[in-house]
This record gives C-alpha cells, structure tokens and sequence, in this order.
C-alpha cells in the first residue's frame, strides 16, 4: 500500500530560477512566481512545508499591464493621521523609486496568508532593472514570455 509523501524541511531541495519581467503582463507574472514560491510545481509539494523555489525577478519596472488598469487600479495607504488615506495608481508606483513594489505585492496577495507566507516571501528577490547579485547562486532562466501567447500581449 502506498503512503503519501509529506515533506520535512530538511529534505527540501530549493532551486534559484531567474526571470525576466520585461513585457510580461503583471497578473500572468505574478501568478506563475507565486506557485514557484509555494513549491506547487514539484511533484513532492507539501502544503505546510516551504519547499519551493528562490526566485529573482529582473526588469520588474517594464513589466505590462493591460487594458486601462494602470490609471484606474490604485494601491491605499494610511498615513497614520485622522482622514489619512492616500493612493496611488500602478502607473505613478512604477514611475517611482521602487517600482519592484508593484509585483511583491500583486505576488504577496496571491500566497496564503501566516507566518508560512513570510517566510516563503523572503525567497522572493525582485529588481526593477537588469543587474542582480544572484550570479554565484547560478539561477536557472525561466522564459514565461514563451509559455504562452497572452504573457506578452499589452
């Protein structure tokens, strides 16, 4: 009779995948970084073990978004003072200083929430241009570009 796997922490192997942004839309991005991050793609994925991937993220300030999102979505904030909610489109974050911030958080609210979550987001490294200090990891390129047609469409 066979038994399903269930994973130990000390017995997952994490791969480091490298991913380039640049003209990918930002749902499909962040869709495909999540399930690298949670692990789902392995065949021995365990829900209550972090056994996914290290994922670099490259060009994340070019990364599309369809349709007019970009002006109509908008991010809120608290300032902390009475009447102190602001907000900004997608369009005024990713002209900011941090335009990585855009795709942490759109990949943030798709891993499920707890103490697993924080964990599995600190293996997330994005960059908004093409330089990274991953090289000595030697991650792996991961074309999503190439996966499918509606990657790339904007």
């Amino acid at each position: 009779m066979k038994t399903t796997l269930s994973l130990k922490p000390a017995e997952v192997q994490k791969d480091w995948v490298l991913i380039d942004a640049e003209g990918v839309v930002l749902g499909r991005l962040a869709v495909i970084i999540a399930s690298r991050l949670r692990g789902k793609h392995k065949p021995q994925f365990t829900p209550h073990v972090d056994c996914g991937d290290n994922v670099v993220v490259i060009n994340a300030q070019k990364v599309k978004v369809t349709g007019k999102k970009a002006d109509q979505s908008v991010f809120y904030y608290h300032t902390g003072y009475a009447g102190g909610i602001k907000g900004r489109s997608i369009r005024q974050r990713l002209d900011s200083a941090h335009p990585e911030r855009v795709l942490e958080k759109a990949v943030e609210r798709m891993i499920t929430r707890g103490p697993l979550q924080r964990k599995q987001m600190k293996h997330l490294h994005i960059y908004g241009g093409a330089a990274h200090p991953h090289d000595g990891q030697q991650p792996k390129t991961l074309d999503v570009a190439a996966m499918n047609p509606k990657n790339r469409r904007g």
